[in-house]
């Protein structure tokens, strides 16, 4: 499966003397080996981005912005080589792999137009017969990380602004899903990109992320993992004051109000809480319903998810997958485990789907009765519960919405204006979905607040976190 990829340096494909194996969540047999980069192999990738550098700045934003729009046509023409890709290395359904692969080629089209409009701007000097020109520049080298559960679209969240922008990228995937950031590394290469303007690694921490972090010449890194990866690589970034940009955990609470469309609220909740089984950073964790519709929307959510058919991402018939690997399946487990103990009510699932014996399979499951204590609702579960509470007034909602550290997306179902934008104004979020969970597009910012993270991805702030301003004063 991995035949014509491997380790991507300065141009061209390369082999490795280590390998890793890649496993699938489905059948927990591996799928392929890739190549796993030595530190030399990762020197040798920063040292191609550093020749890159000037090259880049000499394409200029047009230039760069056709080779993105060329490396898009690239990407769709091989939507299903990319969304194959993604089922087989994370189990999820082949439809969310083509969504998730559109979005991705989304991405490199927005930064194409915005390459193009990388504004500075002039301000009158009070020195006589001066003038002060503000101007932005490319930061550098930019070192990205990404995680598995969207092996597409984070990848390209961090390529496409940063090669807009003028920084050559050392890439450094998940090894549990490196084949689709393999492919649109691919992708670029074929639209003709300079050599060492996009780099693929993959391999051990001390191979790959150590010698990263430690080059001076490396001046952004750009991570999408959990908080607690992040709050480290903040401190090793300051050792050579990298800039960094983070989009880390959550744990969205979602308020349905009294005034709720109920139906809609249920079809769309019970969609994305268990799209990518739950594996999902902005996915809600924490549901609170009114005391008037709490009983209906539970019925309804229950009913909606003994529907879900839980199987290999491959078959069409397939609504959700599997988790990524065995600690994931353990410790969801442990989570609905801990909830069921201190009192919550198991509607459904609660345990390993009985119908596969081999795959990392969980059932879709709903929690009654939950707490603002409980486990369940303390962390980001990242996985298929759907852990229910009640709530009596919309102060009592908020409040219990924003106790939380995370800060990255919070949804509300309401049929009100102002309570809208009460809600809105109130809750403690990067993001806020008002009868929408659609919060993720090129033309917007994404990102969170709090232990969530910093710096946004997508649209114009995107771009600002691979700039530097520049101010010069020039006197005749």
């Amino acid at each position: 499966m991995y035949e014509n990829f491997g380790l991507f340096i300065d141009g061209a494909w390369r082999g490795a003397a280590q390998a890793l194996e890649v496993m699938s969540p489905v059948t927990e047999k591996s799928v392929g080996t890739v190549p796993a980069a030595s530190v030399a192999d990762t020197k040798d990738a920063l040292d191609a981005a550093a020749r890159a550098l000037p090259r880049l700045n000499d394409m200029g934003g047009f230039g760069r912005a056709d080779a993105l729009h060329k490396a898009a046509d690239e990407m769709y023409a091989r939507t299903d080589e990319a969304a194959q890709m993604i089922s087989t290395e994370t189990g999820k359904p082949l439809a969310q792999s083509a969504r998730e692969w559109g979005l991705a080629c989304d991405q490199f089209r927005w930064y194409a137009e915005e390459a193009r409009r990388i504004y500075g701007r002039v301000v009158q000097s009070r020195v006589p017969g001066g003038r002060f020109e503000v101007t932005r520049e490319p930061v550098g080298i930019v070192g990205a990380f990404t995680a598995w559960n969207f092996p597409a679209a984070l990848p390209a969240r961090k390529l496409a602004p940063a090669l807009a922008a003028g920084c050559p990228v050392v890439l450094r995937p998940s090894s549990q899903t490196p084949g689709v950031a393999m492919v649109m590394v691919d992708c670029l290469r074929a639209a003709g990109w300079p050599d060492g303007a996009v780099n693929l690694v993959v391999g051990a921490t001390a191979d790959t992320y150590a010698p990263i972090m430690a080059d001076p010449r490396v001046r952004k890194v750009s991570l999408t993992g959990s908080t607690r990866i992040g709050q480290q690589m903040i401190r090793d970034a300051a050792d050579t004051v990298k800039k960094v940009s983070m989009e880390l955990g959550g744990n969205a609470p979602l308020i349905i109000y009294e005034d709720a469309d109920l139906e809609t609220a249920l079809d769309l909740t019970v969609a994305t809480k268990f799209g990518n089984c739950g594996q999902v950073c902005v996915t809600p964790d924490r549901i609170f319903v009114h005391d008037s519709l709490h009983d209906a929307f539970l019925a309804g959510f229950v009913e909606r998810t003994r529907q879900i058919v839980v199987g290999d991402g491959l078959d069409p018939a397939t609504g959700m997958g599997p988790l990524i690997n065995g600690g994931r399946l353990s410790e969801i487990d442990g989570i609905v485990q801990d909830a069921l103990k201190s009192g919550a009510t198991l509607e459904t699932g609660g345990q390993r789907a009985a119908s596969h014996n081999t795959g990392h399979f969980y059932e879709p499951t709903v929690l009654s009765g939950v707490t603002d204590d409980m486990r369940v609702f303390r962390e980001e579960n990242f996985g298929p519960i759907a852990a229910i509470t009640r709530f009596d007034t919309v102060d009592e909602a908020l409040t219990r919405a924003n106790a939380s550290e995370m800060g990255l997306a919070a949804y509300a179902f309401t049929r009100s204006p102002d309570l809208a934008r009460k809600t809105a104004a109130t809750l403690k979020a990067g993001m806020v979905g008002i009868n929408s969970f659609a919060l993720a597009a090129s033309e917007v910012p994404f990102g969170g607040t709090n232990y969530s993270g910093m710096g946004r991805e997508g649209g114009t702030e995107g771009l600002e976190d691979y700039l530097d301003t520049k101010l010069t004063q020039i006197v005749f």
